[in-house]
């Protein structure tokens, strides 16, 4: 994190120079140290980080590539001239634990075009779907099985403060359909 600042710092000042660098290194001690007293934040967490950077990497590069896969969905959708779209509201419930990879999913939805989170309460979901479509298999992703393994791996060893959730067993893809009209169907998969 401290490495993290000390780069903003210099990226912010668009240049490197002794007073920059200097001021930089007390400026983001300070910040760390605020970090690290207020916020629930320390060195633990920079070293479980650093742990999982290639995990980070990796997510990245898959969020990039499901991003660009479901602007192509989009973009065939309009092509395609299909008379009746058909938004759909689903539910689904996320194994995720911590409050961080739950918010991670929430935001790899909502950046998927096609797709916004409405809702995240405890561990369930309520995505608003450009059209139904888009919305088969939504509990089982790559991006949560990857939040799911990254989780897995920063808690390894630490005691468990939050039960584990399960998935919601509704219809063959565990999710509950809503049309715009309220209507709910029970989700099936392609």
């Amino acid at each position: 994190m401290y490495l993290f600042l000390m780069a903003i710092w210099i990226i912010l000042n668009g240049r490197i120079t002794l007073e920059v660098l200097a001021f930089g290194l007390v400026i983001s001690a300070a910040l760390y140290w605020f970090i690290c007293k207020f916020m629930d934040y320390g060195i633990g967490k920079d070293i479980r980080i650093l742990d999982q950077i290639f995990s980070i990497i990796r997510y990245a590069f898959v969020l990039v590539l499901e991003i660009i896969k479901a602007n192509l969905a989009v973009i065939h959708l309009i092509i395609s001239g299909k008379d009746q779209i058909e938004p759909a509201l689903v539910s689904f419930r996320t194994d995720l634990k911590t409050d961080t990879a739950k918010a991670f999913m929430a935001n790899a939805i909502t950046l998927t075009p096609g797709t916004i989170t409405v809702t995240l309460t405890e561990d369930e979901y309520v995505v608003h779907c450009l059209d139904k479509d888009l919305a088969y298999g939504m509990n089982d992703t790559v991006i949560s099985r990857m939040l799911i393994d990254m989780e897995e791996k920063s808690t390894a060893g630490m005691p468990e403060d939050t039960p584990k959730h399960t998935t919601e067993e509704t219809g063959q893809s565990g999710q509950r359909l809503k049309n715009e009209s309220g209507k709910s169907r029970k989700g099936r998969k392609k």
